[in-house]
């Protein structure tokens, strides 16, 4: 994982004009109303707990995390480790690779080679790294699943917040000189609901769903490779049919090399 603070620089960029644009018409004390906050913030988040197991709520931290991390994902070094490999194996068997696996940083990759090497046939490869796809796809679309529902529950209960603020000012008419005051308390639910929703809640679900799908990308590209291993393709056929996922911008040329052709030991 690197940290990157690209994604925060923006929220907090974003926040900032906000409040610039806030600024220019008054004093921002006039945008603070602390039950309008509680209503539109602690109710939303009520809603999650209703939503999803306590278990899954505890994880929003780590989640949240997640936005300083970018996740490893150097196609062209992988790329680079699986040709070696398969390299390696060509000419010296299939068991030869036995002592690259405890190098191997990438835990699919790692999964799919110790088959390899334990002879495991094709189906049954391709089935258990299918399996563990699947499971590290729904483990990650929790994480954004719950940022996309807080960023739906908070625009709702500010409208809540709304409607409970012009019940009670509606309630109350008889100094009409309250009724602006009123009206303008009763809008910052609204306006909380959709500046969180906006602001931070949804960016974060995107951001969370477009590292699982980076992610999945380059898992979906180990285990080609590992069945192109398993199967005993040419190393350089190996390299260029992964090249296919990544961006033909950020591909070196693939150097003609004499390899010598080696039967592998299975």
């Amino acid at each position: 994982m690197k940290r990157s603070l690209v994604p925060i620089i923006g929220m907090i960029a974003g926040i900032g004009l906000i409040l610039y644009a806030m600024s220019t018409s008054g004093s921002l004390l006039r945008f603070l109303d602390v039950p309008s906050l509680i209503i539109t913030l602690v109710g939303s988040f009520c809603a999650l707990l209703i939503s999803f197991p306590v278990d899954t709520i505890k994880t929003v931290p780590s989640l949240v995390k997640k936005l300083l991390m970018t996740p490893d994902n150097d196609r062209l070094a992988l790329i680079d480790k699986i040709t070696e490999i398969t390299k390696k194996s060509r000419v010296e068997g299939i068991l030869s690779i036995e002592g690259e696996i405890k190098e191997v940083q990438y835990p699919l990759l790692k999964y799919g080679l110790e088959m390899v090497v334990d002879g495991s046939d094709e189906d049954t490869i391709r089935e258990l790294m299918n399996v563990q796809l699947e499971q590290t796809e729904e483990r990650h679309s929790i994480g954004h699943e719950v940022f996309l529902k807080w960023g739906e529950y908070a625009p709702a209960f500010g409208m809540i917040g709304t409607l409970v603020g012009l019940i009670a000012m509606l309630g109350d008419l008889q100094d009409p000189s309250l009724i602006g005051a009123g009206m303008a308390t009763a809008l910052l639910t609204t306006f909380y609901g959709s500046f969180l929703a906006n602001i931070v809640f949804l960016p974060l679900a995107k951001n969370l769903q477009m590292q699982t799908a980076n992610e999945l990308k380059t898992n979906e590209m180990i285990i080609e490779g590992i069945m192109a291993l398993q199967k005993g393709e040419n190393p350089r056929v190996i390299e260029q049919k992964l090249q296919s996922f990544v961006s033909p911008k950020t591909l070196k040329p693939v150097v003609d090399e004499n390899e010598p052709v080696v039967a592998s030991e299975r």
